[in-house]
């Protein structure tokens, strides 16, 4: 592949064409015949490394400012351009598919793989990006390590293209703050973005909720439809702001009237049940969905909703999610004996407060939650956490979630505040191994554990180390311990 391939601005600047290898940002694996793309960060700017990648044989620096080097190209903004070369060096495999975006604090796993599910089940091919890895119609890569919710650039269409080179039509993706504010998905242009919700989380890197609000609307910028959950004071707020014409700019509730909304909502310990309503259609239907939690009803309302905007019959995606077996990780029951056991992804104190809730409705026993918060990320969320878990939790076990360079003790000291405000028996089991194993030799029968915050993820991190960790073979091993059949 040639410069002139990728780039045609170097050709017009007349930079002289050459062989080139790849794309990168990474000082660390630039090899001869890289692009290499200057990109500024909070702690590194590419700028200061452009004279040394030049010298160890980058065919072409991309910069904002005047880095010396001979063979430079200026532009506007770095990450944004970096999305540009990928998707050239992949073949624009973007403009192949139709793509489907989901953004929000919670719910943009469930929702995608929702998605997924109801267009394979009609026919169609659809991949998947996210948190939980990434189904490519054919192959699957496992979310290994402290990796990002949307993949950089140059993995992220390279997904794309092996997933058209799969055979996929559709590809729904969830879209992070950080990925849309870092220009990650530039020149991605969507058949419809889905709004979940938005409640305290990575205030570390917004710094404020207004901050963190523009971050998600970035996304509106760039759909063809929009899907708001107005359930959600942010998803008004966006609902009013959008400038899309009333035909494309669709809500969803669980509460209230909308363009889709669910009423005669039941919960059970295995799944939810409602009737399901559009104003495209003149019926309602019912369904069963194999998923519990309040949250789970919005969650599968917007997948419901988004492929009707894409051309579905409702009968025909309400039939889908009957056989949908739920995602890794996310309200996944473990085990269903004489107590129940289930995982979850929640970590920050508006998912808590969602699932804990949701499941201290149809608990005919105590609920235990063991949890903890993430070490280098959002400590302000920290007290709101265990005030969550305190106020919807018969017994809390708190310990570490991913400590990485933090005082895991330190940590849970912050989450104990929250606590310490509510009248919940709780206890402090630093190691997670064994606080799993505390909870599940307390449980008494009819007791729901909910064990939150690692999800699907298969390791924790302490410091730069990341040591194996799957609940799902802790609880077997544990239970095996305990002569119970799983």
């Amino acid at each position: 592949m040639t410069l002139y391939e990728i780039c045609p601005l170097a050709k017009e600047k007349g930079i002289s064409d050459t062989e080139i290898n790849s794309v990168t940002d990474n000082t660390n694996k630039l090899q001869k015949g890289d692009v290499f793309v200057c990109i500024k960060g909070k702690s590194f700017d590419g700028h200061s490394a452009a004279a040394e990648m030049e010298k160890r044989g980058a065919s072409l620096i991309v910069a904002e400012r005047d880095t010396g080097c001979e063979r430079q190209l200026l532009v506007q903004n770095t990450r944004e351009y970096y999305a540009y070369l990928a998707a050239n060096y992949y073949g624009n495999p973007q403009k192949k598919l139709k793509m489907i975006a989901v953004t929000g604090t919670n719910g943009k796993t469930t929702v995608t793989h929702l998605i997924q599910h109801i267009l394979n089940t009609g026919g169609k091919k659809c991949a998947c990006i996210g948190t939980a890895g990434c189904d490519l119609c054919g192959k699957f890569y496992e979310s290994d390590g402290d990796v990002p919710t949307t993949p950089l650039q140059m993995e992220l269409f390279g997904y794309l293209a092996e997933a058209v080179e799969n055979g996929a039509e559709y590809c729904a993706i969830e879209a992070s703050s950080q990925a849309l504010v870092q220009g990650r998905l530039y020149g991605i242009r969507y058949e419809i973005g889905i709004f979940t919700n938005l409640t305290q989380d990575h205030l570390d890197v917004h710094g404020t909720m207004d901050n963190y609000y523009k971050a998600k609307k970035l996304l509106f910028k760039s759909c063809a439809k929009a899907l708001i959950c107005v359930d959600d004071k942010y998803g008004k707020k966006l609902m009013k702001e959008l400038n899309l014409s009333k035909e494309n700019k669709r809500d969803y509730s669980i509460t209230d009237a909308a363009n889709y909304y669910s009423v005669n909502i039941k919960t059970a310990p295995a799944y939810v049940s409602y009737w399901f309503s559009s104003d495209r259609d003149e019926k309602s239907f019912p369904v069963k969905f194999g998923m519990p939690g309040m949250f789970n009803v919005a969650n599968s309302a917007a997948a419901l909703g988004a492929c009707r905007e894409l051309g579905m019959e409702i009968k025909e995606c309400v039939a889908a999610l009957e056989s949908f077996k739920g995602v890794n990780g996310r309200c996944e029951v473990l085990y269903d004996g004489d107590f129940t056991i289930i995982c979850d992804y929640a970590h920050t104190a508006d998912a808590l407060e969602k699932i804990l809730s949701s499941i201290k409705a149809f608990a005919q026993g105590r609920v235990i939650c063991v949890f903890g918060a993430a070490g280098e990320r959002d400590a302000d969320k920290r007290p709101d956490m265990g005030l969550a878990v305190g106020k919807n939790s018969n017994l809390a076990v708190v310990t570490s979630d991913n400590p990485r360079f933090e005082d895991p003790m330190k940590i849970i000291g912050q989450i104990e505040k929250g606590l310490d405000k509510t009248m919940v028996v709780y206890t402090v089991i630093e190691d997670r191994y064994e606080a799993i194993k505390y909870a599940l030799t307390q449980a008494k029968p009819k007791d729901v554990i909910v064990l939150c915050g690692k999800g699907h993820e298969t390791h924790q991190i302490y410091g730069a180390d990341y040591l194996h960790f799957d609940e799902h073979e802790i609880v077997r091993e544990i239970l095996t311990e305990q002569g119970r059949v799983i």
